[in-house]
């Protein structure tokens, strides 16, 4: 390891298993004293799976499942245990960061435990499958209030220490369904496309004071995975699928899906000093392929010099011909 975060501090929500806990072991080995946290003692369930559901995998399907989450299984504290026994410094804060007040006690944690707050990295999050047409509040409300509003709130509890000392790095995680997806879940969604706005929004206000703010989209194996790809099972097929006809998340897919250590690596560039430049970016983690995605620019155009405004006769002609010349409608085609 090349040590390039000695002496900073870093909050990594979500941080009990999976991405999480990989990109909080990461920094660590880079030199950076770390709070660990999770909602609560324990390894998180499943969020997507219910216990009525879970009634009816078969045997060899279930025996699986409880092998392989039960390998990536822990908590905050099992994650600062392991960040100790490498050598790094953490400690361990349990509590929902959907809750105001206790995302300031996190971060309170890092600068009262290690004199400050350098870096923050949320990945915590919730999931839910509903087709929108069924889609409860309660189900809204529950994947929202982490992503963005825990983010919100994490991130303003500790700009002001970072605007104070004049650094910081911001890095939160979204997903590629910012975009809209396949996946029946627009709740998930909404909740990836406030991640953007607001990462933004917040970049371009920090830029002054030496505060980045960026994004990643990871592609790696976690405890949603394995739901993801147990879920059809535990679905009878008079229940709507979770993913439009078709579609199949599970077998090879699986096999394909690298690890969450291979996301945690650029994470770390992201915080240290050689991304003073990078920020309001969103970069997609898969395997070894860092990927930056463009950015959201007006293209086409149609402008009618004359005054008045468009007649419904000029839409129809110019249209086709100016506004939308090599249209390729993003709901049939979501991902390119």
């Amino acid at each position: 390891m090349s040590n390039v975060l000695k002496g900073k501090v870093a909050v990594v929500t979500g941080s009990g298993q999976g991405i999480g806990r990989a990109i909080a072991i990461a920094l660590a080995a880079e030199g950076a004293k770390i709070v660990t946290n999770n909602r609560k003692k324990g390894s998180t369930p499943s969020q997507m799976i219910n216990a009525e559901q879970m009634k009816k995998l078969d045997k060899k399907k279930k025996e699986w499942y409880d092998k392989e989450t039960a390998a990536i299984s822990g908590d905050a504290e099992t994650t600062a245990q392991a960040i100790k026994k490498a050598g790094g410094e953490a400690v361990p804060f349990f509590g929902d960061i959907a809750d105001f007040k206790i995302a300031g006690e996190l971060i309170k944690t890092a600068v009262n435990t290690f004199g400050k707050i350098d870096i923050l990295v949320n990945v915590a999050g919730a999931f839910g499958f509903s087709p929108f047409e069924k889609m409860s509040e309660e189900l809204f409300d529950k994947v929202t209030r982490t992503k963005p509003k825990g983010y919100f709130n994490t991130m303003r509890h500790a700009v002001p220490y970072m605007i104070e000392q004049k650094w910081g790095r911001i890095i939160n995680a979204t997903s590629r369904a910012w975009q809209g997806d396949i996946i029946k879940h627009a709740e998930y969604c909404t909740a990836n496309a406030g991640v953007v706005g607001l990462t933004k929004a917040v970049a371009i206000e920090m830029r002054k004071y030496n505060i980045t703010c960026n994004m990643f989209s990871p592609f790696a194996k976690t405890r949603a995975s394995y739901d993801l790809d147990t879920y059809p099972a535990t679905v009878a097929k008079e229940d709507i699928p979770f993913v439009y006809e078709g579609m199949n998340l599970g077998g090879d897919m699986m096999k394909m899906t690298p690890t969450p250590d291979y996301v945690a690596p650029f994470i770390c560039y992201l915080a240290s000093d050689a991304g003073a430049n990078i920020s309001g970016s969103i970069f997609q983690l898969g395997g070894n392929t860092v990927s930056m995605y463009s950015e959201a620019y007006l293209t086409n155009h149609i402008t009618k010099f004359e005054k008045g405004p468009w007649t419904m006769d000029e839409l129809l002609q110019q249209v086709p011909r100016g506004l939308l010349a090599g249209y390729k409608n993003p709901a049939e085609h979501p991902f390119g």
